[in-house]
């Protein structure tokens, strides 16, 4: 296989910043906040995109990209299909891992977890705030299902949109929300000739321990 340039040569130097046990925030959750904030004022494409890691319970993984919809003291909601590879995955398996990947700040955080189902309420405060196709989509698309082809899928689509024209659109019985509650956390900052800064939260005992990993 050939590529156009040779992967291995593919490098650059972290030099934008540093991170110390000193000025992070002692709650890991603010010191999230303050790097998503940050992150914010960059102006990036999708910044609250974050990869979710899952398992079976058998513990083979699986990993996608999901967007970040809600972030409280309870921790991280993103929103699916019930029925969906990740949904079966959490219900086999609640253990799950996320990761945000800035690069525009040589940056990136790690969150390990439980993650639950929030409430139908929850859900439907959300949903009702879709744009109007979203919410058809949502309808149209038995999420991970295998279908026929993309005739299929816009035929479907269109109807939902006769069905529910000039009608409130309900929330699907098989689509809502999950929120990760935190147990770990990791905050990695990009240093010069990859001697990274990697500060780590834990909870022990409902209390959050601090620490350094080596890069």
């Amino acid at each position: 296989m050939k590529v156009s340039k040779s992967i291995n040569n593919l490098r650059r130097e972290y030099k934008l910043n540093n991170l110390s046990e000193e000025t992070v925030q002692k709650n890991p959750l603010s010191q999230f906040e303050r790097w998503f904030n940050e992150v914010m004022k960059v102006g990036l494409i999708e910044p609250n995109a974050m990869v979710l890691a899952t398992a079976d319970d058998k513990a083979k993984p699986s990993v996608r990209v999901v967007l970040l919809k809600a972030l409280s003291k309870n921790g991280f909601t993103f929103f699916t299909n019930y029925t969906s590879k990740k949904g079966k995955n959490l219900a086999e398996n609640s253990s799950a891992a996320l990761l945000f990947f800035w690069a525009e700040l040589e940056r990136q955080i790690r969150v390990e977890g439980i993650i639950k189902k929030i409430s139908r309420a929850e859900s439907k405060k959300y949903f009702d705030t879709r744009p109007l196709d979203s919410r058809l989509a949502a309808w149209t698309s038995e999420q991970s299902k295998m279908i026929p082809g993309r005739d299929y899928l816009e035929a479907k689509f269109q109807i939902f949109k006769r069905e529910f024209k000039g009608k409130q659109i309900p929330l699907p019985p098989d689509w809502g929300g999950f929120v990760l509650v935190p147990e770990y956390f990791e905050f990695w900052q990009g240093r010069e000739n990859r001697l990274h800064d990697r500060i780590c939260y834990k909870k022990v005992n409902k209390k959050w321990k601090k620490f350094r990993l080596s890069p």
